[in-house]
Protein backbone atom coordinates (compact mmCIF):
# COMPACT_ATOMS: atom_id res chain seq x y z
CA UNK A 1 0.00 0.00 0.00
CA UNK A 2 1.14 3.38 -1.04
CA UNK A 3 1.78 5.98 1.92
CA UNK A 4 0.10 9.38 1.74
CA UNK A 5 2.40 11.85 0.90
CA UNK A 6 1.21 16.01 0.00
CA UNK A 7 2.75 17.21 -3.26
CA UNK A 8 6.03 18.18 -2.32
CA UNK A 9 6.19 16.67 0.92
CA UNK A 10 6.24 20.16 3.24
CA UNK A 11 9.16 21.80 1.27
CA UNK A 12 9.63 24.94 2.88
CA UNK A 13 11.56 28.43 2.33
CA UNK A 14 12.95 31.16 4.14
CA UNK A 15 14.06 34.06 2.91
CA UNK A 16 12.00 37.61 3.81
CA UNK A 17 9.15 36.03 4.21
CA UNK A 18 9.10 31.88 4.99
CA UNK A 19 6.65 29.71 2.42
CA UNK A 20 5.84 26.25 2.10
CA UNK A 21 4.09 23.82 1.84
CA UNK A 22 1.53 23.28 4.42
CA UNK A 23 1.23 19.40 4.05
CA UNK A 24 -2.19 17.37 3.15
CA UNK A 25 -5.02 19.09 3.67
CA UNK A 26 -8.61 18.03 3.30
CA UNK A 27 -10.62 19.70 0.61
CA UNK A 28 -13.96 19.13 -0.72
CA UNK A 29 -15.83 21.09 -3.49
CA UNK A 30 -19.57 21.15 -2.87
CA UNK A 31 -21.51 22.51 -6.04
CA UNK A 32 -25.38 23.50 -5.92
CA UNK A 33 -27.53 26.49 -4.90
CA UNK A 34 -25.60 28.21 -1.91
CA UNK A 35 -28.86 30.02 -1.54
CA UNK A 36 -30.59 26.72 -0.76
CA UNK A 37 -31.31 26.54 2.94
CA UNK A 38 -31.27 22.62 3.07
CA UNK A 39 -27.37 23.36 1.46
CA UNK A 40 -26.81 25.66 4.10
CA UNK A 41 -27.88 23.88 6.98
CA UNK A 42 -25.97 20.57 5.44
CA UNK A 43 -22.77 22.36 5.66
CA UNK A 44 -23.65 24.01 9.32
CA UNK A 45 -24.21 20.73 10.58
CA UNK A 46 -21.55 18.31 8.63
CA UNK A 47 -18.53 20.48 9.16
CA UNK A 48 -19.41 23.12 11.82
CA UNK A 49 -18.84 26.50 9.55
CA UNK A 50 -21.96 28.61 8.10
CA UNK A 51 -22.33 28.87 4.48
CA UNK A 52 -20.28 32.12 3.91
CA UNK A 53 -21.11 34.74 1.63
CA UNK A 54 -19.83 35.93 -1.15
CA UNK A 55 -15.94 36.43 -0.91
CA UNK A 56 -15.93 35.11 2.20
CA UNK A 57 -13.96 32.36 3.76
CA UNK A 58 -15.35 31.12 7.75
CA UNK A 59 -13.33 29.07 9.96
CA UNK A 60 -14.10 27.02 12.80
CA UNK A 61 -11.57 25.18 14.22
CA UNK A 62 -10.03 22.84 11.79
CA UNK A 63 -12.50 23.59 9.33
CA UNK A 64 -13.32 26.14 7.25
CA UNK A 65 -15.91 26.85 4.23
CA UNK A 66 -14.68 29.20 1.47
CA UNK A 67 -17.00 31.23 -1.53
CA UNK A 68 -15.43 29.72 -4.57
CA UNK A 69 -17.98 31.00 -6.95
CA UNK A 70 -22.13 31.57 -7.10
CA UNK A 71 -22.33 27.80 -7.40
CA UNK A 72 -19.22 26.46 -5.45
CA UNK A 73 -17.78 26.34 -2.27
CA UNK A 74 -14.46 24.73 -0.96
CA UNK A 75 -14.61 23.11 2.06
CA UNK A 76 -11.71 22.96 3.92
CA UNK A 77 -11.06 19.43 7.09
CA UNK A 78 -8.73 17.62 8.03
CA UNK A 79 -7.06 15.49 5.76
CA UNK A 80 -8.45 12.33 7.14
CA UNK A 81 -11.89 12.99 7.60
CA UNK A 82 -12.02 14.63 3.98
CA UNK A 83 -13.13 11.15 2.65
CA UNK A 84 -16.33 10.34 5.38
CA UNK A 85 -17.22 14.02 5.53
CA UNK A 86 -18.00 14.14 1.90
CA UNK A 87 -20.15 10.94 2.27
CA UNK A 88 -22.09 12.37 4.80
CA UNK A 89 -21.99 15.53 3.29
CA UNK A 90 -23.72 13.80 -0.05
CA UNK A 91 -25.82 11.95 2.54
CA UNK A 92 -27.61 15.22 4.09
CA UNK A 93 -27.68 16.62 0.71
CA UNK A 94 -29.67 13.34 -0.94
CA UNK A 95 -32.93 15.10 -3.28
CA UNK A 96 -31.05 18.38 -3.47
CA UNK A 97 -29.11 19.47 -6.74
CA UNK A 98 -25.99 18.98 -5.11
CA UNK A 99 -22.35 18.06 -6.40
CA UNK A 100 -19.60 16.56 -3.76
CA UNK A 101 -16.42 15.89 -4.51
CA UNK A 102 -13.19 15.26 -2.64
CA UNK A 103 -10.34 16.96 -4.50
CA UNK A 104 -7.79 16.50 -1.62
CA UNK A 105 -5.54 15.05 -3.92
CA UNK A 106 -6.21 17.31 -6.60
CA UNK A 107 -5.24 20.33 -4.83
CA UNK A 108 -1.98 21.57 -2.96
CA UNK A 109 -1.96 24.27 0.05
CA UNK A 110 0.81 26.95 0.66
CA UNK A 111 1.55 28.79 3.94
CA UNK A 112 3.43 32.32 3.30
CA UNK A 113 4.20 34.11 6.44
CA UNK A 114 6.30 36.92 8.19
CA UNK A 115 5.79 41.07 8.45
CA UNK A 116 6.07 41.17 4.28
CA UNK A 117 4.13 38.08 3.84
CA UNK A 118 1.91 39.78 1.37
CA UNK A 119 5.33 41.58 -0.76
CA UNK A 120 5.72 38.02 -2.16
CA UNK A 121 2.21 37.41 -3.43
CA UNK A 122 2.01 41.31 -4.43
CA UNK A 123 5.02 40.22 -7.30
CA UNK A 124 3.19 37.17 -8.61
CA UNK A 125 -0.89 38.08 -8.18
CA UNK A 126 -3.03 40.96 -9.82
CA UNK A 127 -4.46 42.35 -6.43
CA UNK A 128 -4.37 44.69 -3.99
CA UNK A 129 -3.00 42.79 -0.89
CA UNK A 130 -3.57 46.36 1.10
CA UNK A 131 -7.18 46.00 0.84
CA UNK A 132 -7.75 42.51 1.67
CA UNK A 133 -9.13 41.73 4.48
CA UNK A 134 -9.30 38.58 6.71
CA UNK A 135 -12.23 36.40 5.97
CA UNK A 136 -12.02 37.08 2.24
CA UNK A 137 -10.60 34.89 -0.28
CA UNK A 138 -10.07 35.55 -3.83
CA UNK A 139 -9.45 33.82 -6.89
CA UNK A 140 -7.27 34.86 -9.48
CA UNK A 141 -3.79 34.00 -10.60
CA UNK A 142 -0.31 33.36 -9.52
CA UNK A 143 1.56 34.18 -12.49
CA UNK A 144 0.57 31.73 -15.30
CA UNK A 145 -1.79 29.48 -12.97
CA UNK A 146 -4.94 29.41 -11.00
CA UNK A 147 -5.00 30.10 -7.13
CA UNK A 148 -7.10 30.60 -4.87
CA UNK A 149 -5.92 32.90 -1.65
CA UNK A 150 -6.85 34.85 1.56
CA UNK A 151 -5.49 35.96 5.01
CA UNK A 152 -5.15 33.14 7.15
CA UNK A 153 -3.45 35.04 10.47
CA UNK A 154 -2.59 38.21 10.90
CA UNK A 155 0.69 37.70 9.43
CA UNK A 156 0.24 34.89 7.08
CA UNK A 157 -1.53 34.00 3.91
CA UNK A 158 -2.89 30.67 2.15
CA UNK A 159 -2.70 29.33 -1.19
CA UNK A 160 -4.24 26.73 -2.37
CA UNK A 161 -3.56 25.69 -6.46
CA UNK A 162 -4.12 22.54 -8.23
CA UNK A 163 -1.10 19.65 -7.40
CA UNK A 164 0.04 19.55 -10.80
CA UNK A 165 1.83 23.26 -10.51
CA UNK A 166 2.32 22.87 -7.19
CA UNK A 167 6.51 22.45 -7.77
CA UNK A 168 6.30 25.66 -10.15
CA UNK A 169 3.89 27.65 -7.29
CA UNK A 170 6.74 26.62 -4.60
CA UNK A 171 9.47 28.16 -7.12
CA UNK A 172 7.46 31.02 -7.90
CA UNK A 173 6.88 31.88 -3.97
CA UNK A 174 10.47 30.96 -2.99
CA UNK A 175 11.79 33.15 -5.85
CA UNK A 176 9.80 36.05 -4.54
CA UNK A 177 10.60 35.70 -1.16
CA UNK A 178 14.24 35.84 -1.68
CA UNK A 179 15.81 38.12 0.73
CA UNK A 180 17.06 41.66 -0.84
CA UNK A 181 13.62 41.39 -3.13
CA UNK A 182 11.37 43.12 -0.60
CA UNK A 183 9.03 45.60 -2.40
CA UNK A 184 9.50 47.88 0.34
CA UNK A 185 13.20 47.45 2.05
CA UNK A 186 12.42 49.50 5.21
Amino acid sequence: MSELASALGGQSFDGFARVGEAGLQGMITLRGDLASQPLAKAVKQVIGCPSPGQLSIVTRGENAAAWMSPDELLLLVPYVDAAAIATRLAAALAGEHALVANVSDARALFRISGAKADQVLMKLCPVDFATLPEGEIRRSRAAQVAAAFWRSAPDELSLICFRSVAAYVMGLLAVSARSGSELDPA
